[in-house]
């Protein structure tokens, strides 16, 4: 019969059919399925010690025909079985993986007085190339990361890990999120997987006025929503991992009481339709705008975003958002004192001329308050003289680093605080002035300004950040002793 092979008819120079023979074995029935051999029948000799006539070898070929098929569905079962267990024991792993990489992300987000901190993170796939993270500082600043790792599941999720690691014990101790930045991608070119980097922003944030110092590796920009409306945080950089010995733009900004900031991933942006629509930057920037959007931005966003995907959305990537909002100053102190809080806070760029813009939008806000023509003049010439004095000579007319004025009002006490971003180093004015010395280069022109200063209104404060310098002019509406009617 075609297809059993009696074993004492060959005549090869083979282990296996040396074995064979050795264990008694006559006949052998193939077994084929769609064409495919998947198992034998090995038969022995007959107890009757007779040859296998022609009957036995059609009835075992009849059997061969039959149990084929039969095996060849066990042998699926058994495989679908196993590949099962391995899919469980894969997905035990993941759900592992998650467990792990949640608490590699802040437990909870800080609580701090005057500010509101939110974040979200949904991954696409069960680990997550995506992290955020926050670091306070002992000194009250506010270390902010967002990142984006290329590629998603269990390949991003560990160069996630390593990235946080890395970009955490480079923060720790280093004031410049330039410099962070650098190091920490010295640090990962060499190990980072090929074809593979990591987009991030950091910044640092002084809890205490509001100062933020930035710098971007790649990172989409984050927006400021301020009284100038909605502001795009740029900062060059090149993405992490790519290429050694990188330098990152610092920039700088204020956030101030009501603005909030936005930090966010692709996987906003880049989410689709059921029509294959991008979400994109025009529908993100007009969301941002509106303005029952400010209160809860994440809510905002995120009930925006499942109207547009849709219930069977199925997630490209990851998405993580992060937001700050500073609080306003309480409008009322309770004792009677006058209305209280910023009646304006605004940055002009670091221009030549731009002291007179300052004025103007000081005077717009105060011309209800009781001032005299001779004491508004006298304020006017201390805010023109600040803020050349910031311009010039604490930013050095960097067109990248603005003034920012501050106007608040605290019962009868009227403040005008200017701020530059210059080296943060205090200059004290001079009793008086050395006229000679100042001709000869021996005083700084920023001390003769602070003692013009000083004499047009009835206190100056001065206040030195990290990066700042803010100097404050205080008029008291009743009974101040630079009013000319006193």
């Amino acid at each position: 019969v075609p297809g059993i092979i009696k074993i004492e008819r060959l005549i090869l120079d083979s282990p296996a059919l040396s074995q064979l023979k050795r264990a008694g074995v006559k006949l052998v029935v193939p077994l084929i399925s769609q064409g495919e051999l998947i198992g034998l029948i090995n038969l022995g000799p007959r107890l009757s010690e007779q040859d296998f006539s022609s009957d036995d070898l059609r009835l075992l070929e009849t059997l061969a025909t039959w149990a084929a098929p039969a095996l060849r569905v066990a042998q699926l079962v058994q495989q679908q079985q196993a590949e099962a267990r391995r899919m469980e024991r894969i997905a035990q792993e993941l759900r592992v993986a998650r467990v792990i990489q949640e608490t590699l992300l802040p437990k909870e987000i800080p609580a701090l007085p005057g500010w509101q901190l939110t974040a979200h993170w949904q991954p696409a796939r069960a680990v997550s190339g995506d992290f955020y993270d926050f670091i306070t500082f002992p000194d009250g600043r506010l270390g902010v990361f967002i990142a984006d790792v290329t590629d998603k599941g269990v390949p991003a999720a560990l160069v996630m890990a390593t990235t946080r690691s890395v970009l955490r014990s480079t923060a720790d101790g280093m004031v410049s999120p330039g410099k962070v930045l650098e190091q920490a991608n010295n640090l990962l070119c060499p190990d980072m997987p090929m074809g593979m980097f990591v987009t991030c922003l950091y910044a640092i944030i002084d809890l205490t006025d509001g100062y933020i110092r930035y710098a971007n590796a790649g990172h989409l920009p984050p927006y400021q929503r301020c009284s100038q409306g909605l502001v795009e945080l740029r900062a060059r950089g090149m993405p992490l991992g790519l290429m050694p010995d990188m330098v990152y733009e610092e920039k700088e900004t204020c956030i101030a009481p009501g603005d909030n900031v936005f930090l966010y991933s692709d996987g906003l942006i880049e989410a689709h339709s059921p029509q294959e629509e991008m979400f994109g930057f025009p529908r993100l920037r007009e969301l941002l705008a509106k303005p029952g959007c400010v209160e809860t931005i994440k809510q905002c966003l995120m009930g925006e975003l499942a109207a547009f995907t849709g219930p069977d959305w199925e997630q490209e990537d990851d998405v993580t958002l992060v937001t700050l909002e500073r609080f306003h100053i309480p409008q009322d102190d309770g004792t009677g004192g006058g209305s209280d809080g910023i009646l304006t806070n605004f940055l002009i760029p670091s221009e030549p001329g731009n002291e007179h813009e300052a004025v103007e939008k000081v005077v717009s806000v105060i011309q209800g308050l009781e001032l005299s023509p001779a004491r508004l003049d006298r304020l006017k010439t201390a805010v023109a003289e600040a803020t050349m004095n910031a311009m010039e000579h604490g930013n050095h007319y960097n067109p990248d680093k603005p003034v920012q004025i501050m106007v608040t009002l605290v019962g009868d006490r009227l403040s005008i605080q200017v701020t530059d971003f210059g080296s943060g180093m205090e200059i004290s004015p001079e009793e008086i002035p050395d006229l000679e010395a100042r001709l000869e280069g021996l005083r700084s022109p920023r001390g003769w300004g602070l003692f013009l200063i000083k004499n047009m209104v009835d206190e100056m404060n001065t206040f030195t950040g990290m990066d700042h310098y803010t100097l404050e002019l205080v008029i008291h509406l009743k009974g101040g002793l630079n009013d000319p009617a006193v």
